[in-house]
């Protein structure tokens, strides 16, 4: 066992001595692309989204080293035609570049790395001696020659010298140049059975793109068939609560969200699992290392990306162009790079089909909300302060606060807003009643019995708190949007909160540029 090559599977075995949730059909995708012209694959994901544990079972399932059956005999993958075929049959190196940066901060961080692997394959394969001027491909070339066996090289954030170097740096050159000679070289192919790297950004527009263009690319904004494989499912979180005894709609309310390709619905794997060792649905998102690199990026305030930002806060989503972006940080020329930034971070999921982004669950919005405060945004964060006390006047049924407290929301957005219409004031009430999402499932435009209500709150499951319908209007007056409930028969949709649904009409008047509040409980009419 070596420090880079054949490392055993001990990686993967603590993985399945602990709470393990079978992502064993990766393996039946890589495999379908060993020893083809496919054989080159990049799955970028954001922190925490099970690339490392992926990395570690195709190691273990590879390496020619260890016996790995009993790992993989309960598993997805043991059905699977090419289980066999491939299980243990490949000397496999592995190559994580963080550990590199990490020890290696100037810009000789490529020749140590090269040097290390060589040494290290070296020990395995001392019979087939190092030339002087071998460099680690070269003397590849000469064991697979001698040998007449392909090697398996997988490689963990590979893109870690991207983020620590700029374009142009020499460490980033060399880097390209590494990654040329390696996987585009003219013995590339005779070489390795397969290459299989991870990390956090696609690699198409680097300056790396003439060394990877080979590689088939799987990211956050384009999953292909690997969807599945990288997240938690509705079904897989379902069980481990049902196993663990949690709560699975305060797990779907903190930790779901994100839609990565064809898959719509898909959990944080990393704050699941936190969440059950620790009893507990909270943020953990911290631990991802990415903030201060969000908070950087909400700085840079491109036009337009405040009231997107607010726009998502809110509840709502925002159009987003990513195929602009050079997939490099130190490169950001647009609010369209700030939020395809974001989204390769996790912090927005991405819809394909609508061309859009959004906040995906609690867990996050909190995180942007500290951002937010972090990049002295000051009217958004009295607006997200004030938006406690706001949801309070209403459950207290107090108008003059309510119509107060929209007044202060609508004068801190009227430069972000269009506010003539019902539409607009829509808009500044989901940003309004913020605090709300705390408590309650904010539904926009929601279909009722003979027409859509503006604003409906639904109370999450275990609040103890009435449901709340908001009817918008403007030069109408707030009675008006009332009887507007009841004459189109808005309540039936919440029926089964009729015994606790507080009505709550709102009148912009256009000419006053002030609010009117009308609040009552649904069993006053019934």
């Amino acid at each position: 066992m070596g420090t880079y090559i054949n490392i055993g599977n001990a990686g993967f075995q603590r993985a399945r001595n602990g709470e393990y949730v079978d992502k064993s059909g990766l393996i039946s995708v890589v495999n379908n692309t060993l020893c083809t012209e496919r054989c080159f694959s990049c799955v970028s994901r954001s922190r925490r989204f099970g690339k490392s544990m992926a990395a570690k079972m195709l190691c273990a399932y590879y390496d020619q080293s260890c016996d790995s059956r009993s790992l993989f005999s309960d598993l997805q993958i043991a059905s699977d035609p090419s289980f066999e075929r491939h299980l243990n049959k490949y000397p496999v190196i592995f190559l994580d570049i963080s550990d590199f940066v990490t020890r290696f901060k100037d810009e000789d961080i490529v020749r140590q790395m090269d040097a290390e692997l060589k040494a290290d394959v070296y020990e395995a394969y001392s019979d087939v001696p190092v030339r002087d001027r071998d460099d680690l491909m070269a003397y590849l070339i000469r064991i697979v020659a001698a040998k007449q066996q392909q090697f398996v090289f997988i490689i963990d954030e590979w893109d870690a010298i991207c983020r620590e170097f700029k374009p142009g740096t020499k460490a980033m050159d060399e880097y390209v140049n590494w990654l040329r000679r390696m996987f585009k070289g003219g013995q590339t192919m005779q070489v390795f059975a397969g290459v299989y790297m991870t990390g956090i950004l696609p690699i198409k527009k680097y300056k790396t793109q003439s060394a990877m263009n080979n590689f088939l690319e799987y990211s956050m904004i384009k999953a292909g068939p690997l969807s599945q494989y990288f997240g938690f499912t509705k079904d897989e979180v379902r069980a481990l609560a049902e196993k663990h005894g949690m709560d699975f709609d305060e797990l779907e309310k903190w930790y779901d969200g994100y839609q990565i390709g064809r898959m719509s619905s898909m959990f944080n794997p990393n704050s699941v699992m936190q969440a059950i060792y620790n009893d507990s649905c909270e943020s953990y998102w911290a631990s991802t290392g990415a903030y201060d690199a969000i908070t950087g990026y909400i700085k840079m305030n491109y036009e337009g990306l405040k009231d997107d930002i607010i726009r998502m806060l809110a509840g709502g989503r925002c159009k987003v162009n990513p195929t602009k972006f050079q997939n490099d940080m130190s490169v950001i020329h647009s609010k369209d790079d700030v939020l395809t930034v974001l989204i390769h971070l996790g912090y927005l999921s991405y819809d394909r089909n609508k061309e859009e982004c959004y906040i995906p669950n609690r867990e996050v919005a909190g995180e942007m909300v500290n951002a937010v405060e972090a990049s002295n945004w000051k009217n958004v964060i009295d607006a997200l302060q004030a938006s406690e006390e706001l949801l309070q006047a209403t459950l207290d049924g107090d108008e003059q606060a309510v119509a107060l407290g929209v007044d202060a929301a609508h004068d801190e957005h009227t430069s972000i807003l269009s506010y003539n219409n019902e539409n607009s004031l829509a808009c500044v009430l989901s940003i309004a009643y913020y605090y709300a999402r705390n408590d309650y499932v904010m539904h926009r435009e929601l279909a009722t019995g003979k027409g859509f209500a503006d604003i409906v709150l639904i109370p999450r499951k275990n609040v103890d708190s009435p449901a709340i319908v908001l009817e918008l209007k403007c030069d109408k007056g707030a009675n008006s949007a009332i009887d507007q409930i009841h004459r189109k028969n808005y309540p039936a949709k919440v029926a089964e909160y009729a015994d606790r649904l507080l009505l709550v009409g709102i009148n912009y008047d256009r000419e006053t540029k002030q609010h009117t509040c009308h609040i009552e409980s649904y069993s006053d009419k019934g």
